[in-house]
């Protein structure tokens, strides 16, 4: 069945579905309301919304087909007059399916015990206060044929008893990387391994590629050469000027074509839109795939919290140990990579994820939906999507919590992340760089007053 376009208005009274299913005969469309459900089936098309609130198919309800324009509206009255409805603009929220409270059933349950009278308690609580740990541990031996109980000792890490190795959103996805040496997939740093490799041999391999890419030389040419960087820096992204987001058809048929699933966006897609000034170019997927660990070495958050984080506003969520634990591949990353390298180019990305996150979920949304739109047209990374980028989109939409998301990004607005804590000595490099610097500047003084 093929999910037609759609869009939903609401007035005091009613809400407005208008569904685009053109070539149709009217006569054959089936509308069925339950509570929150509307479905809505006429072939080849089916469509199942799930509104936030209850609506009702009575008197004042209608059905109207328009042969001319394709529509097939539907209105349909809210079941509590004057309630507001929100995200309707939410198509990826309104697909979602709807969650159905399972009752928890006992795993075991008591049929009858024979209870014990209060003094026969009292006397075996009694007895057993009175013996010793050396007496209970001869009890135990006899009662298994003098043979003392033993132990298993733990794991270090839990077994395995599958070869399958799980990755991606939640974990839900395998088997994406089986043929991964055959593809020209130039940011796996998993290499063959892919598919075998624990969650803790990832994070290893990440690390040490890191190490290797890491150029002192290169990051202190672009030090002391930064007019390009610093036109870059002075860039403001136009589309966080918009007052309000507002999708548009071609972002609507985007989430039309998400995944239906019940269950932020990235520093580095930040970075591409930055270097690119918004003009994705064909190295933008490369960009985009090589700075996100969870993409090049699928591994994902949570990493080892950072020290001396500099504490900002005080959250029951994240804290900014959180936050800096979660930033610092990007950073690293930024500064191992990438063509341009620069600490104050990662900074201004921080920032601009900040500006996202405070301009709320659909402004996320969008920008999750302009990395779909990259990675999709790539011949390989397009893989990405499909394990990371389509789940996130229908999350922030049916999952996420604008209030949370505004927490988020002041936290990060006034998150101090410093050159010390990304652990290559940047800030000798730098001291010893301006040094040189001065004592070149001294010498041709000299010589120019002799």
């Amino acid at each position: 069945m093929i999910t037609p376009r759609f869009y939903c208005t609401q007035t005091l009274e009613a809400v407005v579905v208008s569904i685009y299913c053109p070539s149709v005969r009217a006569s054959d469309v089936e509308i069925n309301v339950d509570e929150t459900l509307l479905t809505v089936h006429i072939n080849p098309y089916f469509l199942r919304i799930n509104f936030p609130h209850s609506v009702l198919e009575d008197d004042q309800s209608s059905a109207t087909y328009d042969p001319s324009s394709g529509y097939l509206t539907v209105t349909l009255t809210k079941e509590v007059k004057g309630q507001e409805f929100p995200d309707l603009d939410l198509l990826a929220k309104l697909l979602a399916p709807r969650h159905v409270e399972v009752p928890k059933q006992p795993a075991i349950e008591v049929i009858g015990s024979e209870a014990s009278s209060q003094s026969e308690l009292e006397e075996l609580v009694d007895l057993t206060d009175a013996i010793s740990l050396e007496q209970r541990e001869i009890l135990e031996a006899a009662e298994n044929d003098w043979q003392f109980p033993q132990t298993i000792a733990e794991s270090s890490s839990p077994l395995q008893l599958s070869t399958k190795r799980y990755y991606g959103f939640l974990n839900m996805y395998t088997g994406y990387f089986t043929h991964v040496v055959h593809a020209e997939n130039d940011v796996n740093e998993l290499g063959s391994e892919a598919e075998s490799c624990l969650p803790e041999e990832r994070r290893a391999k990440r690390l040490q590629h890191e190490e290797k890419k890491w150029d002192e030389e290169h990051y202190m040419a672009d030090y002391m050469d930064d007019e390009y960087i610093q036109e870059l820096l002075a860039w403001e992204d136009p589309g966080l000027k918009d007052a309000e987001c507002i999708f548009t058809e071609s972002e609507n048929m985007t989430m039309l074509n998400l995944p239906r699933k019940e269950y932020l966006p990235t520093e580095l897609q930040q970075r591409n839109l930055r270097t690119t000034q918004h003009d994705p170019t064909p190295e933008s997927a490369w960009t985009i795939c090589s700075l996100i660990p969870a993409f090049s070495a699928l591994d994902p958050p949570p990493y080892l919290s950072s020290e001396n984080v500099p504490l900002s506003i005080p959250t029951p969520g994240f804290t900014d140990h959180d936050l800096a634990s979660a930033l610092m591949p990007s950073y690293r990353r930024s500064l191992a990579f990438p063509l341009y390298r620069s600490f104050a180019m990662a900074d201004a990305c921080r920032n601009d994820v900040a500006a996202v996150l405070a301009k709320g979920r659909r402004m996320v949304t969008r920008y999750l939906l302009e990395m779909k739109h990259v990675l999709d047209h790539h011949e390989v990374y397009y893989v990405y999507n499909k394990i990371w980028v389509d789940d996130f989109c229908v999350w922030i939409q049916a999952s996420a919590s604008d209030e949370i998301i505004l927490d988020i990004a002041q936290q990060l607005k006034v998150l101090a992340i410093t050159k010390s804590m990304i652990g290559w000595n940047i800030e000798n490099l730098e001291d010893a760089a301006l040094v040189d610097t001065t004592s070149s500047d001294s010498d041709s003084d000299d010589e120019s007053s002799e």
